[in-house]
């Protein structure tokens, strides 16, 4: 699964998710800094990854323009550096594997997640 890393988070999450068995992407390495979401969105759609953020946007963007891909997981939480959160990522990753492939936005809060199948309605 490829995972692309929104701006928003360091690029310390890149080789995290590298060394954890991902194919994973900085938005940094795609585009530039001050990129919108719909931008960081369609990119992610055409390139067939899922797209790794703590920025609330990507729902909204989905949800307004009825969308099924790119699949979104974000995290909330006061830290969402790898070192503090990475393993829950990873494990809600892999463990929702099939449902990010389909299309979903998977919310990573500390201890549980949350699912929400695409299109949003």
């Amino acid at each position: 699964m490829r995972i692309l890393i929104d701006c928003c988070l360091t690029t310390d999450w890149e080789p995290y998710l590298i060394e954890a068995g991902f194919d994973a992407l900085h938005w940094r390495k795609v585009g530039p800094a001050d990129a919108a979401d719909d931008q960081i969105v369609e990119w992610a759609a055409n390139n067939d990854a899922v797209v790794l953020t703590q920025d609330l946007d990507f729902g909204s963007i989905l949800a307004t323009q009825g969308l099924t891909k790119p699949s979104v997981v974000q995290i909330r939480s006061d830290s969402p550096a790898p070192e503090d959160v990475g393993a829950l990522v990873t494990q809600t990753i892999a463990t929702h594997a099939d449902e990010l492939e389909a299309g979903a936005i998977v919310t990573v809060h500390t201890g549980f997640a949350k699912i929400r199948v695409l299109p949003l309605k």
